[in-house]
């Protein structure tokens, strides 16, 4: 398939409202040609070690570091990409993703304008990399975001970036990753620049949620959603874990943190079959969050049925 490289002009997507054209031919794909799921980062947004924790032993070890949360794609036919969250740590991420089989820079999705999953977007620009015309996907506001305000509009004066527009429950089809379909699904979360997404994923063989941050899953309910059935469309469900339990952060009510605890998530999950429960896969985890490392919470997180994504973790979609 004569398919362009990403992130050197355009993209060759389906018209966002075009949710019904086949993506490609994928009975022609097996399992060693088909798109891979890369996972890039699984820490919340200031990463591990955090900035003024200054005693965190990561600052010395390389072994207790943890990147933000961002997951990669790679097409290992023709070497085209994406990367969902342009996170602090890019850099990093961009040579991951270039470890696991990309051949230049992703088209990248964005899920909202929070320090962790935009700010990269930075070392696209002209002080740094000087990229051109990388493909940015993300919703109206986050756009209209970035496109009136600077350090970010510069990007797009320069054509570092080209933002594409998105539309919830709308799904576009990436051609240079040979069909995958990416649906923004809007969840509630605090909105101060931009609304919030998570992605619904689909390759040829299996499908992923990537749900990094929400504030509660009772919140989604309420607008129509439930993530068990979300889950359920799925094979595999990265979410918001940036909290064990209420306690974590010493001397703080946690209650009204605009997160669901792992504990609460596990509580609510935990009537459903285990295969799918299975399919989770906790991200998104703050710097304090004991189920960062071994330990009693995670051996708690695997007895229950489900699992922490772990950073070099490759799924086959």
């Amino acid at each position: 398939m004569g398919l362009a490289l990403l992130g050197c002009g355009p993209t060759g997507e389906a018209p966002a409202d075009d949710s019904t054209r086949p993506a490609t031919d994928w009975e022609a794909i097996d399992e060693a040609t088909a798109p891979r799921l890369v996972v890039l980062g699984v820490g919340q947004d200031g990463g591990v070690p955090q900035t003024g924790d200054w005693l965190n032993p990561g600052w010395r070890d390389p072994d207790r570091r943890v990147l933000v949360s961002a997951l990669g794609i790679v097409e290992p036919v023709t070497g085209g990409s994406l990367l969902f969250d342009a996170t602090p740590d890019l850099p990093e991420q961009l040579f991951r993703l270039h470890e696991a089989g990309a051949d230049g820079l992703p088209e990248i999705f964005l899920t909202h304008a929070h320090m962790g999953h935009y700010t990269g977007l930075l070392w696209l620009g002209h002080e740094s990399m000087g990229a051109q015309e990388v493909s940015v996907h993300a919703m109206p506001r986050m756009s209209d975001y970035l496109r009136s305000n600077g350090p970010w509009s510069q990007l797009v004066a320069y054509q570092n970036i080209t933002l594409r527009p998105l539309k919830a429950d709308s799904s576009i089809v990436v051609v240079a990753t040979m069909g995958v379909r990416v649906t923004p699904l809007e969840v509630p979360h605090r909105q101060e620049f931009s609304e919030v997404v998570g992605y619904r994923i689909e390759g040829p063989n299996r499908s992923v949620l990537f749900i990094p941050d929400i504030d509660s899953w009772e919140d989604w309910d309420a607008a129509g959603r439930r993530i068990e059935d979300e889950i359920a469309r799925v094979d595999f469900a990265f979410l918001d874990a940036t909290f064990f339990a209420n306690g974590e952060i010493p001397g703080r009510d946690m209650s009204g943190f605009p997160h669901p605890f792992i504990t609460h998530t596990m509580d609510r999950l935990a009537s459903l079959p285990a295969g799918e429960r299975a399919k989770v896969r906790f991200i998104h985890l703050n710097h304090t969050n004991p189920a960062l490392w071994p330990g009693p919470e995670r051996d708690r997180i695997v007895a229950a049925g489900f699992a922490v994504a772990e950073e070099g973790e490759v799924f086959t979609l």
